[in-house]
């Protein structure tokens, strides 16, 4: 089904299955469809369906089910293939219920409000190919969307998984979800008692536009961060068709743990990471971070980005680290590197912080040149006796205003590749959704 070529993602040698996933979508829909049900939950249209789950057993591959709601029902989607349920082209269909589609592929859902009071409002399992277009997922009991079983989905703008009682979005075990907004439109996932996107052995990707804000912790374990990524979890924020904004959140912006990765590239829009508590960005546990440009980390009281037990940051470019860190704490930097931790800078801005712009310790290593610090109340970088540096400062032990460190050597600032994934190609998603329009507008 995929192709066998290869798509980096960012910063790694990782082969991203997401990047194969628009030619998955391209080829899972034929080219007629075979029936058009109409469902009218109010029962105001002659012979129309009165609910989704009496239309289903009459729909076979390629039909389109088109629903007026209110509906209050839970719909199980199960062994489907080709089928397209949603409203009239350019209304909306609230489901009040919750929506699961499971050992299916090609399941195209458009404009419905979901919302389900005893579990979550959107739940794919064993699926692929599962496009999910101008819909809301809103104040489930759960969480607003689940991904499980390899399964994948693509998120069309305007969309909203928002004030949900467990979390936004959680993805398991290989799934994926690629969040688009080429028509300008949001994708909200905020105000949800748990983390906005929470992922483990899973992959989340969106090309801008999104906000992940005000997300607080959850009952349990269900942490309060923007972005919480687990177990080799990797996320990709691009901005294409507008900024990513992370901000509010309780716990933190994005947290990454046990060799999870994540990174934030430039496409004309910028990622803004602002007011989110503690810190911005957290890595630990073997973790990897990477800022492709234009990346703004602010107004936290801890660091801008805080490494820790063996990870690695890596900072390109015009990234703005600016206003982070708390007086009177003696670990408060805009970038924290701890235990056995490596941070990579070429380029940008760190200024008006509390605390030195970098902190190093226990082991750790920092390697930076070309980067402009200004106005850091703690100066440009401290380190403990066990922590070292190499930059385009002397060598020696640095006695330069604001430097506190040890550089053994001149050998560092390594080259290193900046690797950006490509602009994707929705063309074949955007045929399919002309074709949603033509056979769901009302005549």
């Amino acid at each position: 089904m995929f192709s066998s070529s290869k798509c980096l993602f960012p910063g790694t040698l990782f082969p991203l299955k997401g990047c194969f996933l628009l030619l998955a979508f391209a080829v899972c829909f034929p080219a007629a469809s075979r029936a058009q049900l109409v469902v009218d939950c109010t029962g105001a249209t002659p012979g129309a369906f009165t609910t989704i789950n009496a239309a289903l057993p009459s729909a076979g591959p390629g039909t389109f089910i088109l629903v007026t709601g209110p509906c209050t029902e839970d719909v199980a989607l199960a062994n489907q293939t080709n089928l397209f349920l949603g409203a009239w082209y350019g209304t909306r269909a609230t489901v009040n219920g919750q929506i699961s589609i499971s050992d299916s592929h090609g399941i195209y859902l458009y404009g419905l409000n979901v919302s389900s009071a005893t579990r979550s409002g959107i739940s794919v399992s064993s699926t692929q190919a599962v496009i999910i277009d101008s819909c809301t997922s809103n104040g489930n009991a759960g969480n607003g969307l689940d991904l499980n079983g390899g399964s994948e989905a693509l998120i069309i703008s305007p969309a909203s998984f928002d004030n949900n009682a467990s979390g936004g979005i959680h993805l398991y075990t290989n799934s994926i979800v690629q969040l688009t907004s080429w028509n300008g439109q949001p994708i909200d996932i905020s105000n949800n008692r748990g983390p906005g996107v929470w992922a483990s052995q899973a992959s989340f990707l969106t090309f801008g536009h999104t906000t992940i804000a005000n997300n607080v912790l959850g009952t349990g374990s269900s942490s309060g961060f923007g972005v919480d990524l687990r177990g080799g979890a990797k996320a990709q924020f691009g901005g294409i068709s507008g900024p990513n904004i992370i901000t509010g959140n309780q716990s933190g912006g994005v947290s990454l743990q046990e060799t999870a990765e994540a990174s934030f590239f430039n496409f004309g829009s910028q990622t803004l990471i602002q007011n989110n508590g503690p810190v911005g960005v957290t890595a630990s546990f073997g973790s990897q971070v990477t800022f492709f440009d234009d990346v703004e980390v602010s107004g936290h009281s801890g660091p801008a980005l805080d490494l820790y037990a063996n990870s690695q940051g890596y900072l390109f470019g015009a990234n703005y680290l600016h206003n982070n860190g708390t007086a009177g704490d003696p670990r408060s930097a805009a970038i924290r590197v701890d235990g056995n931790s490596e941070a990579f800078l070429r380029g940008g801005l760190v200024s008006q912080n509390i605390g030195p712009a970098i902190l190093a310790l226990v082991n750790s290593s920092v390697d930076f040149t070309g980067v402009s610090f200004s106005s850091n109340t703690g100066g440009v970088i401290a380190c403990d006796s066990s922590a070292y540096m190499a930059s385009d400062l002397a060598t020696g032990l640095n006695t330069a205003p604001g430097v506190t460190c040890r550089m053994p050597h001149s050998l560092g600032n390594h080259s290193i590749n900046k690797l950006q994934p490509a602009l994707p190609d929705w063309s074949a998603i955007k045929a399919l959704q002309a074709k949603y329009m033509a056979r769901a507008t009302r005549k």
